[in-house]
Protein backbone atom coordinates (compact mmCIF):
# COMPACT_ATOMS: atom_id res chain seq x y z
CA UNK A 1 0.00 0.00 0.00
CA UNK A 2 2.99 2.46 1.03
CA UNK A 3 4.99 1.09 -2.14
CA UNK A 4 1.77 2.50 -4.47
CA UNK A 5 1.53 5.98 -2.98
CA UNK A 6 5.31 6.70 -3.60
CA UNK A 7 4.99 5.41 -7.05
CA UNK A 8 2.27 7.58 -8.70
CA UNK A 9 3.68 11.02 -8.65
CA UNK A 10 7.01 9.84 -10.41
CA UNK A 11 4.18 7.74 -12.83
CA UNK A 12 2.65 10.83 -13.08
CA UNK A 13 5.89 13.01 -14.46
CA UNK A 14 7.04 10.26 -16.46
CA UNK A 15 3.74 10.06 -18.75
CA UNK A 16 3.72 14.01 -18.77
CA UNK A 17 7.09 14.03 -19.67
CA UNK A 18 6.17 11.13 -22.90
CA UNK A 19 3.33 13.96 -24.36
CA UNK A 20 4.70 15.93 -27.08
CA UNK A 21 5.47 19.73 -26.49
CA UNK A 22 2.22 21.71 -27.82
CA UNK A 23 3.15 24.82 -29.65
CA UNK A 24 2.63 28.10 -28.37
CA UNK A 25 -0.70 29.92 -29.06
CA UNK A 26 0.39 33.24 -31.50
CA UNK A 27 -0.92 36.05 -29.84
CA UNK A 28 -4.00 37.16 -31.94
CA UNK A 29 -3.92 40.27 -34.10
CA UNK A 30 -6.46 43.39 -33.29
CA UNK A 31 -8.16 44.09 -36.56
CA UNK A 32 -7.28 47.53 -38.37
CA UNK A 33 -9.09 50.93 -37.36
CA UNK A 34 -10.45 52.41 -40.62
CA UNK A 35 -7.95 53.87 -42.93
CA UNK A 36 -5.91 50.40 -42.11
CA UNK A 37 -2.76 52.02 -40.90
CA UNK A 38 -3.37 51.50 -37.27
CA UNK A 39 -5.15 48.53 -35.04
CA UNK A 40 -6.79 48.59 -32.58
CA UNK A 41 -5.60 49.99 -29.25
CA UNK A 42 -1.89 50.48 -31.32
CA UNK A 43 -0.06 52.88 -28.22
CA UNK A 44 2.05 54.15 -31.58
CA UNK A 45 -0.53 56.15 -32.51
CA UNK A 46 -0.48 59.79 -32.60
CA UNK A 47 -2.22 61.48 -29.88
CA UNK A 48 -4.44 64.46 -30.52
CA UNK A 49 -3.74 67.82 -30.43
CA UNK A 50 -4.37 69.13 -26.66
CA UNK A 51 -6.53 72.11 -26.45
CA UNK A 52 -8.04 74.06 -24.37
CA UNK A 53 -12.30 74.12 -24.40
CA UNK A 54 -14.15 77.21 -24.24
CA UNK A 55 -15.83 78.45 -21.63
CA UNK A 56 -19.10 81.09 -21.28
CA UNK A 57 -16.56 84.26 -22.04
CA UNK A 58 -13.01 82.89 -23.89
CA UNK A 59 -12.44 80.90 -27.15
CA UNK A 60 -10.60 77.16 -27.48
CA UNK A 61 -6.84 77.59 -27.14
CA UNK A 62 -6.72 76.89 -31.16
CA UNK A 63 -8.87 78.79 -31.98
CA UNK A 64 -8.78 82.73 -33.68
CA UNK A 65 -10.65 85.44 -31.54
CA UNK A 66 -12.29 87.72 -34.61
CA UNK A 67 -14.33 89.16 -32.09
CA UNK A 68 -14.01 89.57 -28.13
CA UNK A 69 -15.97 92.31 -27.53
CA UNK A 70 -13.62 95.12 -28.14
CA UNK A 71 -13.27 96.36 -32.05
CA UNK A 72 -13.46 95.41 -35.19
CA UNK A 73 -10.21 95.36 -36.76
CA UNK A 74 -10.77 91.82 -37.70
CA UNK A 75 -12.84 92.92 -40.08
CA UNK A 76 -13.22 95.44 -43.13
CA UNK A 77 -16.22 97.14 -43.54
CA UNK A 78 -18.19 96.48 -46.90
CA UNK A 79 -20.91 99.67 -47.58
CA UNK A 80 -23.28 100.06 -49.57
CA UNK A 81 -23.11 101.64 -52.80
CA UNK A 82 -25.60 104.52 -52.01
CA UNK A 83 -23.61 105.01 -48.91
CA UNK A 84 -21.59 108.76 -48.75
CA UNK A 85 -19.39 107.15 -46.61
CA UNK A 86 -17.17 104.25 -48.62
CA UNK A 87 -14.87 104.04 -46.08
CA UNK A 88 -13.55 100.04 -44.95
CA UNK A 89 -13.36 101.08 -41.51
CA UNK A 90 -16.64 99.16 -39.88
CA UNK A 91 -18.60 101.87 -37.57
CA UNK A 92 -21.02 99.11 -36.16
CA UNK A 93 -21.75 100.09 -32.58
CA UNK A 94 -20.03 98.37 -29.69
CA UNK A 95 -20.36 98.57 -26.28
CA UNK A 96 -21.07 95.95 -23.03
CA UNK A 97 -19.24 92.93 -25.44
CA UNK A 98 -21.46 93.22 -28.25
CA UNK A 99 -21.26 94.91 -32.25
CA UNK A 100 -24.71 96.11 -33.13
CA UNK A 101 -25.45 96.70 -36.87
CA UNK A 102 -25.77 100.90 -37.21
CA UNK A 103 -28.04 102.09 -40.47
CA UNK A 104 -25.93 102.19 -43.81
CA UNK A 105 -23.19 100.17 -41.37
CA UNK A 106 -23.19 97.72 -44.33
CA UNK A 107 -21.53 94.72 -44.38
CA UNK A 108 -18.51 93.36 -42.38
CA UNK A 109 -16.49 90.82 -43.81
CA UNK A 110 -13.47 89.10 -42.49
CA UNK A 111 -10.37 89.99 -43.07
CA UNK A 112 -8.92 86.24 -43.04
CA UNK A 113 -9.61 83.51 -44.85
CA UNK A 114 -9.38 79.90 -43.19
CA UNK A 115 -9.67 76.01 -44.43
CA UNK A 116 -12.27 73.48 -42.79
CA UNK A 117 -13.01 75.03 -39.91
CA UNK A 118 -15.91 75.75 -36.83
CA UNK A 119 -17.53 79.26 -36.97
CA UNK A 120 -18.68 80.21 -33.25
CA UNK A 121 -20.94 83.06 -32.75
CA UNK A 122 -23.64 84.67 -30.95
CA UNK A 123 -26.17 86.72 -31.86
CA UNK A 124 -29.53 88.90 -31.03
CA UNK A 125 -31.81 90.06 -32.69
CA UNK A 126 -34.04 93.42 -31.21
CA UNK A 127 -36.21 92.87 -28.12
CA UNK A 128 -38.52 95.00 -29.56
CA UNK A 129 -40.82 93.56 -32.28
CA UNK A 130 -41.10 95.51 -34.90
CA UNK A 131 -42.27 94.24 -38.53
CA UNK A 132 -42.87 90.51 -39.37
CA UNK A 133 -41.83 87.31 -41.53
CA UNK A 134 -38.10 88.60 -43.29
CA UNK A 135 -38.44 92.11 -41.23
CA UNK A 136 -37.49 90.88 -37.96
CA UNK A 137 -33.92 90.92 -37.15
CA UNK A 138 -32.89 90.07 -40.09
CA UNK A 139 -29.17 89.46 -41.27
CA UNK A 140 -26.92 86.71 -41.69
CA UNK A 141 -23.67 85.16 -41.90
CA UNK A 142 -22.66 85.25 -45.83
CA UNK A 143 -20.07 82.22 -46.62
CA UNK A 144 -18.32 83.56 -49.69
CA UNK A 145 -18.89 80.82 -52.08
CA UNK A 146 -20.29 78.47 -49.71
CA UNK A 147 -23.99 80.06 -48.78
CA UNK A 148 -25.51 82.25 -46.09
CA UNK A 149 -26.45 80.91 -42.49
CA UNK A 150 -30.00 83.00 -42.06
CA UNK A 151 -30.11 85.30 -39.14
CA UNK A 152 -33.45 85.95 -38.21
CA UNK A 153 -36.34 86.19 -35.03
CA UNK A 154 -37.96 82.76 -35.46
CA UNK A 155 -39.95 82.67 -32.54
CA UNK A 156 -43.54 82.59 -33.33
CA UNK A 157 -42.94 84.72 -36.81
CA UNK A 158 -44.08 82.74 -39.63
CA UNK A 159 -41.81 82.95 -43.07
CA UNK A 160 -40.46 80.77 -45.90
CA UNK A 161 -39.16 77.69 -44.12
CA UNK A 162 -35.54 78.44 -46.02
CA UNK A 163 -35.58 81.74 -45.38
CA UNK A 164 -35.98 81.03 -41.22
CA UNK A 165 -33.13 81.10 -38.85
CA UNK A 166 -31.03 78.35 -38.66
CA UNK A 167 -31.70 78.16 -42.87
CA UNK A 168 -29.06 77.53 -45.70
CA UNK A 169 -30.76 80.53 -47.37
CA UNK A 170 -32.71 79.70 -50.12
CA UNK A 171 -31.42 75.80 -50.29
CA UNK A 172 -32.27 74.14 -47.00
CA UNK A 173 -34.67 74.91 -44.35
CA UNK A 174 -33.41 73.86 -40.09
CA UNK A 175 -34.11 70.27 -39.42
CA UNK A 176 -35.78 72.15 -36.26
CA UNK A 177 -36.70 75.27 -34.94
CA UNK A 178 -34.78 76.19 -32.17
CA UNK A 179 -35.06 79.78 -32.06
CA UNK A 180 -35.20 81.70 -28.56
CA UNK A 181 -37.23 84.79 -27.42
CA UNK A 182 -36.32 88.20 -29.44
CA UNK A 183 -33.42 90.23 -27.19
CA UNK A 184 -32.25 86.84 -25.99
CA UNK A 185 -29.01 85.56 -27.06
CA UNK A 186 -28.58 82.83 -29.40
CA UNK A 187 -25.50 80.91 -30.42
CA UNK A 188 -24.91 79.39 -33.75
CA UNK A 189 -21.54 76.98 -34.47
CA UNK A 190 -21.51 76.30 -38.06
CA UNK A 191 -18.78 73.46 -38.85
CA UNK A 192 -17.60 73.79 -42.78
CA UNK A 193 -15.88 70.95 -44.49
CA UNK A 194 -13.83 71.68 -47.39
CA UNK A 195 -14.63 69.21 -50.55
CA UNK A 196 -12.01 66.81 -51.00
CA UNK A 197 -10.73 65.40 -54.15
CA UNK A 198 -8.65 62.80 -55.92
CA UNK A 199 -5.44 63.16 -58.07
CA UNK A 200 -7.60 63.99 -60.88
CA UNK A 201 -9.33 66.62 -59.65
CA UNK A 202 -12.52 64.57 -59.46
CA UNK A 203 -14.76 65.21 -56.19
CA UNK A 204 -14.21 62.30 -53.71
CA UNK A 205 -16.26 64.34 -51.12
CA UNK A 206 -18.47 67.28 -51.69
CA UNK A 207 -18.44 70.27 -49.41
CA UNK A 208 -20.52 69.70 -46.56
CA UNK A 209 -22.04 72.46 -43.48
CA UNK A 210 -23.50 71.60 -40.20
CA UNK A 211 -25.07 73.76 -38.14
CA UNK A 212 -25.97 74.08 -34.26
CA UNK A 213 -28.40 76.79 -33.19
CA UNK A 214 -28.49 76.84 -29.62
CA UNK A 215 -26.74 73.65 -29.62
CA UNK A 216 -29.18 72.05 -31.57
CA UNK A 217 -28.26 70.40 -34.94
CA UNK A 218 -30.19 72.36 -37.42
CA UNK A 219 -28.29 71.29 -40.70
CA UNK A 220 -26.54 67.78 -40.89
CA UNK A 221 -23.19 67.78 -43.17
CA UNK A 222 -25.52 69.32 -45.76
CA UNK A 223 -23.55 68.79 -49.26
CA UNK A 224 -22.75 71.98 -51.05
CA UNK A 225 -21.23 72.54 -54.69
CA UNK A 226 -18.64 74.98 -53.60
CA UNK A 227 -15.20 73.71 -54.57
CA UNK A 228 -13.21 76.25 -52.61
CA UNK A 229 -10.57 75.53 -50.17
CA UNK A 230 -10.98 78.78 -47.72
CA UNK A 231 -13.61 80.19 -46.06
CA UNK A 232 -14.53 84.02 -45.51
CA UNK A 233 -17.14 84.99 -44.58
CA UNK A 234 -19.31 88.40 -43.81
CA UNK A 235 -22.01 89.34 -41.34
CA UNK A 236 -24.89 91.46 -43.12
CA UNK A 237 -26.54 94.67 -42.88
CA UNK A 238 -30.27 93.89 -43.41
CA UNK A 239 -31.49 97.42 -41.73
CA UNK A 240 -31.94 95.89 -38.79
CA UNK A 241 -29.97 96.71 -35.60
CA UNK A 242 -29.52 92.64 -35.14
CA UNK A 243 -26.83 92.23 -32.06
CA UNK A 244 -23.25 90.08 -32.45
CA UNK A 245 -20.56 88.77 -29.86
CA UNK A 246 -17.94 86.33 -28.99
CA UNK A 247 -17.09 85.54 -32.41
CA UNK A 248 -14.30 82.99 -33.54
CA UNK A 249 -13.02 80.34 -35.79
CA UNK A 250 -10.83 76.76 -35.10
CA UNK A 251 -9.28 74.74 -37.68
CA UNK A 252 -11.46 71.63 -38.26
CA UNK A 253 -8.79 68.89 -37.12
CA UNK A 254 -8.30 65.58 -38.51
CA UNK A 255 -7.77 62.14 -37.33
CA UNK A 256 -3.83 61.35 -36.79
CA UNK A 257 -3.12 64.93 -37.88
CA UNK A 258 0.14 64.65 -35.74
CA UNK A 259 1.41 61.69 -37.55
CA UNK A 260 4.07 63.52 -40.02
CA UNK A 261 5.19 65.46 -36.97
CA UNK A 262 5.71 62.04 -34.45
CA UNK A 263 7.51 60.54 -37.40
CA UNK A 264 9.40 63.19 -37.90
CA UNK A 265 10.81 63.56 -34.22
CA UNK A 266 11.92 60.22 -34.54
Amino acid sequence: MHRLLLTLPLLTLLASAAEPAKPAELKKEKPFTPGGIYRQGDMQRPRPTVITPPTATTAPSDAVVLFGGKDLSKFIRKPRKDDKDQSDVPNWKIENGYAEITPKGGDIDTRDKFGSCQIHLEWATPAEVVGKSQGRGNSGVLIHGWGEVQVLDSYENDTYPDGQAGAIYSNYPPLVNASRKPGEWQSYDIICECAQFDEKGNVLQPARITVLLNGVIVQHAAPLETKLQEVGFALQDHHNPTRYRNIWVRPLHRYDENAKKNDAAK
